[in-house]
Parts: structure tokens; C-alpha cells; sequence
């Protein structure tokens, strides 16, 4: 594959990263900001077939809130410095995205959830692409 085009697939991986960071940081404010009771009517009438509240536990609100938020404004400050191609956020970002991977992980462990599996395979493979990404970045740095 051309470097043109690896660029341009880590470009749309690490976008779709920033979406799902903002997504996240709504869903935080949400919970920050809205009652269980209103939450669950908006579930109520989003999911018909309650498979998102059997997957939510409202009881346990302010973690979901602080874990959505937390984790969101950290992926979305890496994906805007991926974007602008800060040199210090290559190594940051896969940091980051592998700790989130063992998190993960560590999640499945209990809720043998195949929706944490995939996303930490598509965290795995924006980890190669920002690996390939800083290499590149690297060699074109002027020497001193």
C-alpha cells in the first residue's frame, strides 16, 4: 500500500477516534447533568428492545459519567494533536490507546462483551497506523 494512502487510512481511523471521543464526552455530560429516571425514559424510547439498558447500570451513574468524560477529553486532546501532527502525541496516543486496550480487556474478562473485543482491535490497528505514522514523521525531522 502507498504511504499516501496509509496516511489517509490513519487519517479516517483517527477521526473516527475523535467521534467516538465526542460521543463519549456527551454521554458523560449526560449522565453528569440528567436523573437515572430521565435517562432511562430517553432509553425507553431509543431502544425499544431495552438492549442498551441491559448492558447500562444506572446505579452506577457518577463512574459512567467520570469514566465517559475522563476518557473522552483524553482521546479527543490526542486525536486533535494526531491530527495536527504533533511529534509528542504518536507515542502518547499508543500509551493511551493501550492502556485503554488492557482496560478493555479487563472488562471482558467479567462481561464476555464481544463490543469490547472489536473496539480493542480497532485501537490495535490505530496503534500500528500512529507507529507507522511517527516513523515516517521521524525520518523527515532535519538532523542537528
Amino acid at each position: 500500500m502507498r504511504e499516501k494512502n496509509i496516511h489517509r487510512l490513519f487519517v479516517v481511523s483517527v477521526a473516527a477516534k475523535g467521534l467516538h471521543a465526542l460521543i463519549e464526552i456527551a454521554g458523560g455530560l449526560a449522565l453528569y447533568l440528567f436523573s437515572s429516571d430521565t435517562i432511562g425514559r430517553w432509553v425507553d424510547h431509543i431502544d425499544p428492545h431495552e438492549w442498551l439498558a441491559s448492558h447500562v447500570d444506572f446505579d452506577q451513574q457518577r463512574f459512567f459519567a467520570f469514566y465517559l468524560l475522563s476518557h473522552g477529553v483524553l482521546k479527543a486532546a490526542v486525536v486533535v494533536a494526531l491530527l495536527r501532527e504533533k511529534l509528542w502525541a504518536y507515542p502518547a496516543a499508543i500509551a493511551l490507546f493501550g492502556a485503554f486496550i488492557a482496560y478493555q480487556l479487563y472488562r471482558y474478562s467479567y462481561t464476555h462483551d464481544m463490543a469490547l473485543i472489536a473496539l480493542s482491535v480497532f485501537d490495535l490497528f490505530v496503534i500500528a497506523l500512529a507507529i507507522h505514522e511517527y516513523r515516517l514523521l521521524r525520518k523527515h525531522l532535519p538532523t542537528h
